[in-house]
């Protein structure tokens, strides 16, 4: 039987013999990896198949399907390309925790990454790696991080509470429209010392009295911004009072 006709059998035996032929192509190999109902014996045979695995398209395919052995799939995770460890980690039908190792290697790439990468990530790539990317050095990764469909709420407060959160982040979700109008960020961006004491006064006065009180009193702001935050709030209960 021919490598072409092989690649379609219903046989697991013939599918295996077929995936550790070293005269196995790329384009067959991936015809074979197309295959739903491959078995786990046949994807671990071309794992082993030296010369297909030095082509990208046939690594990113034998560790994004499903039937892939852990200890195939996981190892072969390092290797990827960058923006494919982005893909395996969006696809729907890749474990969870290939997702998680295809994730976490990719974070750790991040400093070693350009800034055109960082921004293109920071625009599609996960959850997860945008949360990284809000506490990037550069002000236009952080602004492609917070446009990310997939960021959430409380990724962006975890960023803004994160002991080395950039004065860059703080600017950006404060002009952020979608971001600062969220009372929770509100109140997390009237924590931070590094919020312009305008957008402060404004956030403060979208909240009640007694929770702009509670917040200063916890919060790192400067004594003088602590003042004029609660002397806002104080004016301003006067004034609804007068009412």
């Amino acid at each position: 039987m021919s490598l072409p006709e092989a690649v379609h059998s219903a046989s697991p035996e013939i599918l295996s013999a077929a995936a550790s032929d070293p005269a196995l192509t790329e384009d067959l190999a991936l015809v074979l990896l197309k295959r739903s109902n491959l078995p786990a014996l046949a994807l671990g045979q071309l794992s082993r198949n030296g010369s297909l695995m030095k082509h990208r398209k046939v690594r990113l395919a034998v560790v994004e399907h499903p039937r892939t052995p852990r200890h195939v799939s996981l190892p072969m995770v390092r290797h990827l390309f960058t923006f494919d460890l982005m893909q395996v980690a969006l696809t729907p039908a890749v474990p969870a925790d290939i997702k998680m190792a295809a994730e976490e290697s990719l974070i750790n790439r991040l400093a070693r990454l350009s800034q055109g990468e960082r921004l293109s990530l920071a625009h599609r790539a996960s959850g997860r790696v945008a949360f990284e990317l809000l506490l990037d050095s550069e002000p236009r990764v952080v602004h492609a991080a917070l446009e990310n469909s997939r960021l959430t709420e409380s990724a962006v407060l975890k960023a803004l509470m994160h002991r080395h959160a950039p004065a860059g982040l703080i600017a950006a979700v404060c002009q952020d429209a979608r971001w600062s109008a969220r009372r929770e960020i509100r109140m997390a961006l009237l924590r931070n010392e590094q919020t312009p004491l305008a957008r402060a006064l404004e956030f403060a006065r979208s909240l009640p009295a007694d929770l702009v009180r509670e917040i200063v009193d916890d919060s790192r702001l400067p004594a003088a911004t602590k003042q004029r935050l609660v002397k806002n709030v104080e004016i301003q209960g006067e004034d609804r009072g007068g009412e």
